[in-house]
């Protein structure tokens, strides 16, 4: 018999979207690397052929290493200067190529190219990412999540730098400093690493009421997403389109995912973390290799300046989002990412995205955050990358034809040719690039304002869509707010701190302020913080806004583990494999030791993991496949206990068969067990438990845990 967990053929790679010759111009001369085999003589960078790549050259067999050994130096040179600088922010990232495709002509709200023929595919580069981890961080840590769209457009790049979640925690870019320093490393210690559970991050949010709607968001489970592939992406902030008649329409971005959102809990993310901290990564990269290619919607919320000017809020207010109840997202194109990069260092890490790279019909709004985004992007490029020249790395570079007078700098790789190097210039057809009346136009919008540092009395409400965040959310997600928001503030040396967060978690919701003071201990409530404006009570609460109220009600993309033994049922484990399969779902098996393991009727399958490397926190549902002699035998490990325990603690789907009882009872479950546990008596009750896990978590039994 086959291995269960036998992958199917990968799907052939597509060809690449692009609209000419990808390879991008080397230096006068250069070619670009051929690939190794056998008899490919190791050279220097210069391209000298190397001798011996095993012993420094020095003087006599024991002697000193003499400075002119070229070869040495070169080398240890390189290796010296391997690393750039990490980014600030966003270090942790991973990213992917693929395609944007149009899905209509989009002519009327705006003149960009990419939106003027339906079915045209772009290329695309993708980078998701944390933000306050460094690059040796893990993949779950409770974090906003980095969205980075490049999409190399007929009219330059278009850089859509967003995160997984729409809104922002600072209303003003001169503050982004103070919240990056709050929510990294304290500087006298160095840690704590990736986290926000410190007073410096909480002493700083409770001292900026503007980010009382951004911490609701980010203490919920989108902070803790199951996969890339399972999160949605905003572009956070409101830009113009503009169409070729000069006609203005406000925009927010929206890419909604395939499958729809997915995220873990607390605990489990802890554990992932330990069992697993590249469980992200490796997600994205495998389901690509498998053909299996994730996919997002873009999505546009389109408004005018009348609805601008009725809206409850400032449009311009990054802590501010515009329900989809009101303004309802209109699907325009889908993004793919068909295609891992070749070399992590020269795509994911060197890739610069810059907030100010847009494309003729699109254009920016005086939002203060997005303001300064745009001259931080750049700066902090120039820095990383070492220099003006980051355009030159094939990652950055555009796909379509590009003219310029810029010229040397750190590591230029090309430069104009001929003699001209200036304009205006009097050299007719050998003087190089002109300006066109087709290139990229600001908006004209008209303003008469004096200079001044003051934040708009329009930003002035902090909580009314913190409330309607939380009031948006099911009782589930609530609790977990709840219970992040405590475990958080738990950590923390300074009481007053924590008192204060309270203060402002009762102008959100008395409920919630209550069962945190309770959870930390406080004994007498504080009064709730002052407030520049009352919380609006009459906003009603946005569906869209909860992950499990626009649940996917499918398993297509997540895994199933298997837990089996000597002996376990082949019957069983055949049809699960080929229901989980047909669900566009995997099966993982996990037994006590990875190899082959033979089953009940004398065949014999392969286990991926031995059951305390593959936890049940790395699958979205399980099964425990065993006879009574093997229930017997699990029930002696501590980590197959575990595999079970946390299945049922994390309100997993459980399949069992009557052998696997022995391991429940171990574990205090044999009592416990609830419709979300499924006994496998036949094939038909294995098909009923694949079509239960659509539903992805068995939510009614957290009320039922101690």
């Amino acid at each position: 018999m086959a291995s269960a967990t036998t992958k199917t053929a990968k799907k052939p790679k597509p060809a690449k979207a692009t609209f000419h010759d990808e390879t991008v111009e080397q230096p006068s001369g250069g070619e670009t690397h051929q690939k190794a085999s056998d008899d490919t003589i190791m050279t220097t960078q210069q391209g000298v052929p190397v001798s011996d790549d095993q012993n420094s050259l020095k003087a006599g067999s024991r002697g000193p290493t003499l400075m002119e050994d070229i070869v040495m130096r070169e080398k240890i040179f390189h290796f010296d200067h391997e690393r750039i600088p990490e980014r600030v922010v966003h270090a942790r990232g991973y990213g992917a190529h693929g395609y944007f495709e149009t899905y209509e002509n989009l002519s009327d709200i705006t003149s960009a190219d990419i939106f003027q023929r339906a079915g045209e595919k772009t290329p695309a580069f993708v980078r998701f990412s944390t933000v306050a981890g460094s690059k040796g961080s893990v993949d779950l840590a409770r974090d906003v999540r980095g969205f980075a769209v490049k999409l190399y457009t007929k009219e330059g790049n278009w850089d859509i730098v967003g995160n997984n979640i729409p809104v922002f925690f600072i209303q003003d870019a001169m503050k982004f400093p103070d919240l990056i320093h709050s929510v990294k490393p304290e500087p006298d210690r160095g840690f704590p690493q990736a986290q926000s559970a410190h007073d410096n991050f909480w002493d700083f949010i409770s001292l900026m009421p503007e980010a009382m709607h951004m911490l609701m968001w980010v203490m919920s489970d989108r902070a803790i997403p199951r996969s890339f592939r399972f999160m949605e992406g905003f572009g956070v902030h409101t830009f113009r389109l503009v169409n070729a008649k000069g006609k203005s329409t406000f925009v927010k971005f929206h890419w909604k995912p395939k499958l729809g959102m997915q995220s873990v809990v607390w605990n489990e993310a802890v554990k992932i973390n330990g069992a697993d901290p590249d469980f992200h990564r490796k997600d994205l990269w495998n389901a690509i290799e498998a053909g299996e290619y994730p996919e997002w919607e873009l999505g546009l919320q389109l408004f005018d300046e009348d609805f601008a000017e009725k809206f409850d809020f400032d449009v311009l207010d990054a802590t501010k989002l515009v329900p989809e109840e009101l303004v309802p997202v209109r699907p325009v194109g889908r993004l793919v990412l068909d295609r891992v990069v070749d070399n992590f260092f020269a795509e994911t890490e060197q890739v610069a995205f810059c907030t100010q790279n847009i494309v003729p019909g699109v254009d920016f709004t005086d939002d203060p955050l997005l303001q300064g985004r745009n001259f931080s992007y750049l700066d902090t490029q120039i820095k990383r990358l070492g220099g003006p020249n980051f355009t030159h790395i094939p990652i950055n570079a555009p796909k379509c034809p590009f003219a310029h007078f810029q010229q040397d700098g750190h590591m230029a790789m090309h430069n104009p040719k001929g003699r001209v190097n200036y304009e205006p210039n009097s050299w007719g057809e050998d003087g190089g690039p002109r300006e066109s009346d087709k290139g990229f136009k600001s908006y004209p919008e008209e303003l008469d304002a004096p200079k001044q540092r003051v934040r708009s009395e329009t930003f002035a409400d902090h909580y009314s869509q913190a409330r309607q965040f939380y009031i948006s959310q099911t009782e589930t997600e609530q609790g977990h707010i709840a219970d992040a928001i405590t475990f958080e503030l738990s950590m923390l040396e300074r009481e007053e701190i924590r008192v204060r967060i309270v203060s402002h978690l009762l102008n959100i919701d008395e409920g919630l302020a209550e069962t945190v003071a309770d959870g930390l201990g406080v004994r007498k409530m504080p009064k709730p913080a002052d407030a520049a404006r009352p919380t609006r009570q009459d906003l009603k609460p946005s569906p869209a806004l909860s992950i499990l109220k626009n649940s996917p009600e499918t398993f297509e993309g997540r895994k199933l583990g298997v837990l089996i033994a000597e002996d376990s049922p082949s019957i069983l484990l055949n049809t699960l494999k080929s229901e989980i399969e047909a669900a566009g779902a995997e099966i993982i098996l996990v037994s006590k030791r990875v190899g082959e393991i033979e089953l009940d009727n004398g065949t014999t399958v392969t286990a991926d993991f031995k059951v305390d490397g593959g936890p049940s926190v790395l699958f979205d549902a399980v099964a425990i496949l065993l006879s009574e002699a093997g229930g017997k035998a699990m029930a002696q490990i501590p980590a197959a206990r575990d595999f079970a325990g946390d299945a049922f603690a994390h309100s997993k789907f459980i399949a069992y068969t009557e052998g696997s009882t022995v391991l429940l009872r171990k574990i205090g479950l044999s009592e416990e067990l609830d419709e979300g546990c499924v006994k496998l008596g036949d094939a038909s009750n294995a098909k009923d438990f694949v079509r239960i896990c659509a539903r992805l978590r068995h939510w009614a039994r957290e009320k039922k845990l101690p």
